[in-house]
């Protein structure tokens, strides 16, 4: 069968079994098969389709169909220019997140620092900021060992050698207490979210998403510890839901905190929360 043909079938599948982006996945799943970029499947539709890529590929549509999340399906995910290995161990990189790393970014300056990042999962947000800036050294740290092993993965799979990643819940796995800039996405969806039956996030680790409190509990124990491990005049960045910010933000600003801020993401919600430390570590 015709490759354009293939895919237009496969498109259809997926419009019919309810993808929001039926199109664009039946294009990033046959180029994963071919091993293509999608120019070249543009420029050269009209050729035949081996019989095992076809059958590998309709396998693919139906896992896509059942809702099984593309990154996982191809086991990769661009964020912030970079191709990240993905898997059900670790939370899929959305570009939502990139407004902690943006955030992040403006606020390390030029000279050398270190960064926390609590959470770390794939070791997107940890190697983005790594990869900006080569004089700073970025640790992270996740729970599961298997979202660390994938890091680590990343991490040597792109060459960015100044980064680390622990295994740890919080900050127990760490005896540091001198870092310029600490960035988390925590888990911030309360159990009854009804955001975890829908989409790519039926799939993904439940414990990366949902937090106590109505989903403030990790948010919270983040601000309040994190006093701890900053320096003075360190920052605290904070990813979290689109109506938390100022639940955060005032979770900030009762601990002392200084120049608390919220930043939107794409689509004008409030994402990140951040502060400024500038008391002494009690």
């Amino acid at each position: 069968m015709r490759l354009d043909i293939l895919l237009a079938r496969a498109a259809s599948r997926l419009v019919e079994a309810g993808s929001p982006s039926a199109r664009l996945d039946a294009e990033v799943l046959l180029c994963h098969v071919l091993g293509v970029d999608r120019a070249w499947l543009y420029t050269w539709g009209d050729r035949e389709a081996g019989g095992s890529d076809q059958a590998r590929f309709e396998a693919l549509i139906a896992a896509r169909a059942a809702g099984q999340p593309v990154a996982y399906l191809t086991g990769e995910r661009e964020f912030w220019g970079l191709s990240l290995l993905t898997g059900p161990s670790t939370l899929i990189p959305r570009p939502d997140t990139e407004t902690l790393v943006a955030a992040a970014l403006s606020r390390m300056p030029a000279r050398a620092g270190r960064l926390l990042d609590l959470g770390t999962g794939s070791g997107a947000v940890a190697l983005a900021l790594a990869s900006e800036r080569p004089d700073w050294y970025a640790l992270g740290i996740d729970l599961n060992p298997g979202a660390v092993a994938l890091a680590r993965r990343n991490a040597e799979r792109l060459g960015i050698a100044n980064v680390g990643f622990r295994v740890g819940d919080w900050f127990a796995a760490l005896d540091e207490s001198d870092f310029d800039v600490i960035v988390a996405n925590p888990p911030y969806l309360a159990d009854d979210d009804p955001h975890l039956e829908l989409g790519d996030v039926r799939f993904e680790p439940r414990g990366a998403l949902v937090a106590g409190d109505q989903g403030l509990a990790d948010l919270h124990h983040l601000v309040d510890a994190s006093r701890h491990r900053l320096v003075a005049d360190g920052w605290l960045l904070l990813e979290h839901g689109a109506e938390q910010g100022a639940a955060v933000r005032e979770a900030l600003c009762a601990k002392g905190y200084q120049d608390v801020a919220s930043e939107q993401d794409l689509a004008g919600h409030e994402r990140v929360s951040l502060g400024r430390w500038a008391g002494s570590r009690r």
